[in-house]
């Protein structure tokens, strides 16, 4: 058993020290480990001031949405002094996951690191590395009601900002290498609002795994990894004795959105070196979109027989969602979007509503008037989405709490469509419950007749955040075999805010194994 207890604690970063809401008191949280298979129980005790959930990010949880943990989508936050024992179910997960607050913005401090190991007696399907290391780029940020979020005061590695941030070079974290041993990296974008290219100075390195599944090796200088995203990165330090950069720097294609354009740095330090400086990794643009889509473009499944591929091919339900920025009217322009504005979101023109109980337990109960069922699988209206003259007309979405029902063991292809409403930007789209093959992307706007000719059926990645390129496409394909209420949401925090999210209820089977497993009993109470 694990225990996470949230609490409030001074860390003192960037000249100045704050209280932050943190798990046992660090930042990021403890690391849980496990093997392929494992069921554990995560007792969580809430000593912070405000109620928070706690989300195993990429864990599927078969049958037990119960502790998957998005506030209003599955439970209610646990209140201050209280407690939820939370029960973790693996299946087919392996390699990095990670766990966060999936309540209001805790997750900015609130986070850390899932590991899950091949079963014992079972091998890593590459050489085993000489050993692993863990950099975690997070970003900290908060909202602005209204408007566009604050920029953030700095991006960390493992908690630390690194040697260009003021006050933080004495701190900046040091991975400790041999000369000719090959290490793993397991690395997760914590960040709440960015994407990021990260890279290892004359170093480079090869993936072997994303969001716990394994791809075919893919060998690169340099990663580009979404917020939500995990990514398992074999080095080897094959390099002159030194000290080399790992560093981190913001991926942004849409100037109007202010972000901070800052770098963050770790050290990797061979065993030995003498007490140089770290040599610098030269990094694409921060607009390099071309680097974004070849990267995540480029992985591919395993495909092997320990490590299949199951790629739906009879579709049952064919679905394409329109994903946008949009705005909504304040009295007198006074809100702080765009012309006075308030900022949204939405799925195919569906700005989400959270309910204030949990969609869960008003499906198990049979509670009505807390959510539709009527999510359309298109959008309403069909027009040239990613076209640099769009009408502003189309700039307000409807606001309501609506779900898509699927009957168990569907089979769903489902398209995210970019639009160019209000801003163009890239999403990073995150389905809870499932994993889900990436068949193919594009730009422009989808062309059913045409682009699914070109879909990736043999071995394609198999992801659980995936992002969409601006003014583009992605289509994805998932089996509806976990019964539940399974949340998906842009995993840019501000984008769930604004409401481009939606629910998946996934109808019980024909038998018991096929059906939701009942209530724990220490449920947090939503009154």
């Amino acid at each position: 058993m694990y225990w996470l207890q949230v609490k409030e604690a001074n860390y003192t970063r960037l000249c100045r020290t704050q209280t932050i809401l943190t798990v046992n008191g660090e930042f990021p949280g403890p690391t849980i480990y496990a093997h392929r298979g494992d069921t554990l129980v995560v007792n969580v005790k809430n000593r912070g001031n405000i109620g928070i959930t706690i989300h195993w990010h990429g864990v599927k949880q078969p049958r037990n949405p119960w502790s998957d943990g998005p506030e209003f989508i599955t439970q209610c936050p646990i209140q201050p002094g209280a407690n939820f024992s939370q029960k973790i179910i693996l299946s087919d997960e392996e390699g990095t996951l990670w766990w966060h607050a999936h309540s209001d913005w805790s997750r900015a401090t609130v986070h850390g690191l899932i590991i899950i190991w091949p079963k014992i007696g079972r091998p890593y399907p590459f050489p085993k590395p000489y050993a692993e290391k863990d950099p975690e780029a997070v970003l900290l940020d908060f909202m602005k009601t209204g408007g566009d979020p604050n920029t953030s005061d700095a991006f960390t590695i493992n908690g630390q900002p690194g040697d260009l941030y003021p006050c933080s070079s004495s701190e900046t974290t040091k991975f400790i290498v041999e000369q000719g041993k090959t290490y793993m990296l397991r690395m997760v974008n914590a960040a709440m609002n960015i994407l990021m290219f990260c890279a290892i100075r004359s170093h480079e390195v090869t993936v072997v795994g994303t969001d716990g599944a394994y791809t075919k090796p893919l060998k690169t200088d340099y990663v580009m990894i979404s917020p939500g995203k995990t990514i398992d990165l074999l080095f080897t330090a094959n390099q002159p004795i030194g000290r080399y950069y790992i560093v981190a720097r913001p991926y942004n294609t849409q100037p109007f959105i202010s972000f901070d354009n800052t770098t963050t740095t770790a050290i990797i330090e061979y065993k030995d070196s003498p007490s140089s400086s770290p040599v610098f990794p030269n990094l694409h643009k921060v607009n390099d979109t071309s680097a974004s889509v070849n990267f995540t473009g480029s992985l591919r499944s395993l495909a092997t027989p320990a490590h299949p591929v199951n790629v739906p091919m009879k579709i049952t339900q064919n679905m394409l969602f329109t994903i946008s920025l949009n705005t909504f009217p304040c009295p007198n322009n006074s809100c702080l979007g765009l012309g006075g504005m308030r900022f949204a979101a939405s799925i195919n023109n569906i700005s989400f509503q959270f309910p204030n109980i949990s969609i869960l337990d008003a499906y198990y109960r049979r509670i009505t008037g807390v959510y539709g069922d009527t999510f359309p699988n298109f959008p309403p209206l069909f027009f040239n989405f990613t076209s640099n003259n769009i009408s502003r007309s189309l700039q307000t979405p409807l606001s309501a709490t609506e779900v898509k029902v699927l009957e168990y063991n569907d089979t769903v292809e489902l398209v995210f469509q970019g639009t160019n409403l209000v801003a163009a930007i890239d999403h990073p789209m995150h389905l809870h419950g499932h994993s889900f093959y990436v068949v193919g992307w594009g730009f422009g706007n989808f062309d059913r007749n045409k682009d699914p000719l070109n879909s990736n059926l043999v071995d394609p990645p198999l992801q659980q955040t995936i992002t969409v390129p601006r003014n583009g496409w992605t289509a994805i394909r998932f089996k509806a075999d976990n019964p539940g209420v399974w949340f998906m949401h842009c995993h840019i925090e501000r984008h769930l805010s604004w409401g481009m999210d939606i629910a998946f209820i996934t109808k019980n089977g024909s038998s018991a194994v096929e059906s939701i497993l009942p209530p724990p009993p220490d449920m947090p109470p939503c009154t």
